[in-house]
């Protein structure tokens, strides 16, 4: 409401405008603009935002800044990754091309505020100019006397400067052991279900009603909502989604207004569609596609869980699978050829009736996983270090795991982390077929 931005110093019809850019924000803003005061007057030094993502924090001070049109500078601690380009870029943006040049070739801070100071003595703030930090969190891993320097940075340029930090970590985890000025702190709540429901609505496509983009949105939020609250990412998904939610209704089947109907069509789609969930290299119709017509190594995988493995990688994985969840005396009769006739039953004991894919993955000696693996892998291998390297390797990716100790002087153990599907699907990608070696499946 444009109620909760009235301010003496800043004109109302402008801050009718700014409000109806900020929809659920209106409470937030209201709160930053009170800090900020007056554009004349001198702000408070330092203001610490916070809040998780796509939570409005750098929206709601874009807008301040643009349309209020306030001397600012707007720095990514992601692309200025070094102090120099940020002291450049303040200057430039104050004071012009020429103040920055006065920076020398590896500017100091002390370098940064006299040539500050000097500029603003010939030209000082008319209103208080605003250097905007957007991830801010980096500055942790700046050097230790930056962060500091910039919540002060008004005190000791002497000019009327503020400094706004994007964060989404809490300031607790930012405050150095020697101390520092304590900013002002405003914090950003994650928008709830109707908030959400109110921002996605506006977002309406113009060849339908509004009542029936806000039933589309009710039920995206309604699978969405649970295990993603990213306006970002839900507005994504909306856009990749509308198409499928628009076909029954553009081929005649189905009534706008019949939204038992629509919510019965989009549903499965909807439920294939969390599988990828923050991940953009494909679309869900892309994905659904990849479901009906993919044959081969992929087949029954998930193309976000493959990883690409090294030839004797996959067979070192596929025999720390069988290591894992077979008996060990079983390794004679998978890979053996001369070990008689051996049923299942002759050697199964009463506490083996349960399934060792029920029971999980049991440790297994490094001997025998090489063991396996020289008897699985097609050519023969030499035990070169590279065989050794490429199981640290597996560790590293965590499709292994390593259940010894370090200090243990016997041979390490380790467990295999994948799952059957996934050492299936990597199985058929050296022609492999693991299942007529596993013993559950005899």
């Amino acid at each position: 409401m444009a109620g909760l931005l009235e301010h003496p110093g800043y004109d109302e019809e402008r801050l009718r405008r700014v409000s109806e850019q900020l929809p659920c924000r209106e409470l937030q803003a209201g709160l930053l603009l009170s800090l900020m005061g007056q554009p004349q007057q001198y702000c408070y030094p330092s203001l610490f935002i916070y809040g998780h993502r796509a939570s409005g924090k750098s929206h709601v001070v874009n807008v301040f800044m643009k349309d209020l049109e306030l001397p600012h500078v707007t720095v990514s601690c992601v692309e200025c990754v070094s102090v120099a380009l940020l002291f450049e870029k303040v200057l430039q943006s104050f004071f012009g091309g020429d103040a920055a040049s006065l920076l020398p070739r590896s500017p100091s801070l002390s370098d940064f505020v006299r040539i500050y100071r000097q500029q603003s003595s010939q030209s000082p703030a008319k209103q208080t100019r605003y250097i905007v930090m957007e991830k801010a969190e980096l500055l942790r891993d700046a050097d230790v006397n930056l962060l500091p320097a910039l919540l002060r940075l008004q005190e000791l340029v002497k000019d009327n400067v503020s400094v706004i930090l994007l964060s989404e970590i809490v300031w607790d985890k930012f405050r150095p052991n020697t101390g520092c000025f304590e900013p002002l702190l405003l914090h950003f709540p994650d928008y709830s279900k109707g908030e959400l429901q109110q921002i996605l609505s506006t977002d309406r496509h113009p060849s339908y009603s509004a009542e029936f983009y806000s039933s589309y949105i009710n039920m995206l939020l309604g699978v969405f909502y649970p295990i993603c609250r990213d306006l970002r990412e839900l507005r994504h998904l909306a856009a990749l989604n509308f198409s499928k939610f628009c076909e029954p209704v553009a081929a005649g089947k189905v009534k706008e207004t019949d939204t038992h109907k629509l919510w019965k069509y989009i549903e499965p789609h909807l439920k294939k569609a969390m599988q990828t969930v923050y991940l953009r290299e494909v679309s869900s119709l892309q994905w659904e596609q990849m479901e009906e017509h993919e044959t081969g190594a992929l087949r029954g995988l998930s193309a976000h869980t493959h990883v690409e493995l090294p030839y004797y990688s996959k067979f070192l994985l596929i025999a720390a699978y069988l290591a894992s969840y077979n008996p060990a005396r079983t390794d004679k009769r998978f890979f053996l050829k001369h070990h008689g006739k051996i049923r299942k039953t002759n050697f199964l004991k009463k506490n083996e009736k349960t399934s060792n894919h029920l029971l999980g993955p049991k440790p297994f000696p490094l001997d025998r996983l090489l063991a396996v693996f020289y008897s699985v892998v097609d050519s023969r291998v030499a035990p070169t270090a590279s065989i050794f390297s490429q199981i640290s390797s597996l560790v590293t990716l965590q499709l292994l795991t390593l259940v010894s100790h370090d200090d243990q002087l016997d041979t390490p153990k380790y467990k295999c982390a994948v799952s059957l599907d996934f050492i299936s699907a990597i199985s058929r990608t050296v022609n492999f077929d693991i299942v007529k070696y596993l013993y559950d499946f005899l």
